[in-house]
């Protein structure tokens, strides 16, 4: 798990090839494995692979989301809040179980963050993604994932760099 982890990077440069149906049946079942508080399965996932759709939502937050105009799949991650206090976290945890799924199959992914997040001065980049894919007030987006191949290679991460101060041990 700690290389998975360390491989762990945002990619926003993809290959143009779909994601075969395989592997996004075990990205689907990853989401649904993904533990919640109290196990009332707060979330819900929109799994995207209409190349039109994509395009539109890649529209969401300008430059911080056009990348994923070059993604074969969008995954919008959402989270009931009238059905746990900890619909955020709820989500959280299994946008980033999805992306380290997506890792092991040899895929790239990049969380595109949209709860409290704006499209324009005028409409929240929530509200633009709720039309765009038909959802129910209830429901909040916490982000979107951009998953495919990845067109670019980064660096694993590396242990001697990490912020080791921000680790304590008993007291501060």
């Amino acid at each position: 798990m700690i290389e998975l982890l360390k491989k762990r990077r945002s990619i926003r440069r993809f290959k143009d090839i779909p994601v075969e149906r395989e592997k996004l049946e075990i990205l689907k079942e990853a989401a649904l494995l993904s533990p919640t508080s109290k196990n009332l399965h707060s979330w819900e996932f929109i799994f995207v692979n209409d190349k039109y759709m994509i395009d539109r939502l890649a529209d969401t937050r300008g430059q911080s989301s056009a990348f994923l105009k070059e993604a074969p799949l969008c995954l919008a991650v959402l989270g009931n809040e009238k059905a746990n206090d900890t619909w955020i976290e709820d989500a959280s945890i299994a946008a980033i179980i999805v992306q380290l799924t997506a890792l092991s199959l040899g895929l790239g992914s990049c969380w595109i963050q949209i709860r409290n997040r704006m499209h324009s001065p005028e409409v929240n980049a929530e509200d633009y993604v709720r039309a765009l894919l038909n959802i129910p007030r209830e429901y909040r987006v916490v982000c979107l994932v951009a998953i495919g191949y990845p067109a670019e290679e980064k660096a694993p991460h590396d242990s001697t760099e990490l912020r080791w101060n921000k680790i304590h041990l008993n007291k501060w």
